[in-house]
């Protein structure tokens, strides 16, 4: 079961290279990476050996401020927000909360939805670029 708003894409690289790239095309598009918080390293920290999983948070001040202008609560959900993963099979997938779904969750007026439009086509070029799909 796909959770509503989850946007996943496989990746036709590892997990390691896949954020790598991700990262790269983040900076290209003029956005700014915050943090990277590697979940598995968390877990090896107390005995876990979890499979490869990485949560890269980003974004554009600019677009996102504009979001939280008309609805401020939406800090809640930005900075933008992608988890690298790697699944049982071995197969790395990439994956975002949409941002029409998050637009749609806030009750965003007409002109913030433009902003979550403009912010969705970016994060799936973002994401097409990383995973070479």
């Amino acid at each position: 079961m796909i959770p509503e708003g989850l946007v996943t894409a496989a990746s036709r690289s590892g997990p390691g290279e896949t954020m790598d790239r991700l990262k790269a095309e983040i900076a290209v598009r003029g956005m700014r990476v915050f943090a990277c918080i590697d979940h598995a390293a968390g877990a090896a920290e107390v005995g876990s050996s979890p499979r490869p999983t990485a949560l890269l948070i980003f974004g554009n001040a600019k677009a996102g401020t504009l979001l939280m202008q008309a609805v401020q609560a939406i800090g809640i959900d930005l900075p933008l927000k992608a988890l690298v993963w790697q699944d049982e099979a071995g197969e790395t997938w990439v994956s975002y909360n949409d941002p029409l779904w998050i637009a749609k969750r806030h009750g965003l007026n007409e002109k913030a939805e433009m902003a979550a439009r403009a912010m969705a086509a970016a994060l799936q070029a973002v994401t097409s670029a990383a995973t070479g799909l």
